[in-house]
């Protein structure tokens, strides 16, 4: 394996032959076969491919909301699954390790911007004060600092991204999984947040994959995963316009 590509600072993404089968006999669907894939500390990597192809599936397998059939992941230090479940509380790998950022903002319209994005580390066990200090340090960051007591109503679209954005880092997890990210924003938006996730990468030394149909911002991405019927197969992309 390529020694850029290779994981040896215990953070990062791994997955070995990974696989998904839905049903059994006859009406059994493989979403995943032997899927291979690594993501290095500070690395974006875009993942792409038609409907269908198996993409959810593995965003789904890595976040820990389903289980694959088979294979071995590594999240971060942690190997979370090798033929089973190696983590025994899945709830808190997700909250801890592993940092969200949707299509949809999914902000909590009644909690502001700072609380929006302290409440994850509050969850955890975090003092409310340090919380919402971790949470103006990264809005500050992400140039959103000064909606900080705003409520989520009151945001643009491209706020309201940054803050999600931000709420995926509170934590400081080793990985984010970014599910089409910039689809509902305009050319100028949408290569604005994949820029502040190159930027949070290197800063935070966090593993990201996007997930994207929006030709707008493949061109960013310094390598690619193209996934087909459940398949992938790794490219060089051009890796322009991100820094």
């Amino acid at each position: 394996m390529d020694e850029r590509h290779s994981i040896s600072s215990a953070r990062g993404i791994r997955i070995e032959g990974l696989s998904k089968r839905y049903g059994q006999g006859d009406t059994a669907v493989d979403a995943l076969k032997d899927v291979n894939m690594v993501v290095a500390p500070g690395e974006v990597v875009g993942l792409i491919g038609p409907s269908g192809s198996g993409k959810s599936t593995l965003l789904k397998c890595l976040g820990a909301v389903i289980e694959p059939t088979a294979g071995r992941m590594t999240l971060g230090q942690d190997v979370i699954y090798d033929n089973g479940w190696k983590i025994p509380d899945l709830r808190a790998l997700r909250r801890d390790k592993i940092g969200f950022v949707f299509q949809a903002p999914y902000l909590i319209p009644f909690l502001d911007v700072t609380d929006n994005v302290a409440l994850l580390p509050m969850l955890a066990g975090v003092p409310n004060g340090e919380a919402r200090k971790r949470a103006l340090v990264l809005l500050k960051a992400l140039d959103v600092e000064h909606r900080a007591k705003a409520m989520p109503s009151q945001l643009s679209g491209g706020e309201q991204q940054r803050v999600s954005i931000a709420r995926g880092l509170i934590n400081r997890p080793p990985v984010i999984l970014a599910d089409e990210p910039t689809a509902p924003l305009d050319s100028e938006r949408a290569l604005a947040v994949i820029h502040i996730l190159n930027q949070m990468a290197k800063q935070f030394d966090t593993a990201i994959i996007v997930v994207t149909h929006d030709e707008k911002i493949i061109p960013t991405f310094k390598r690619i995963y193209h996934i087909r019927d459940g398949v992938t197969h790794e490219e060089v992309g051009e890796g322009r316009g991100i820094d």
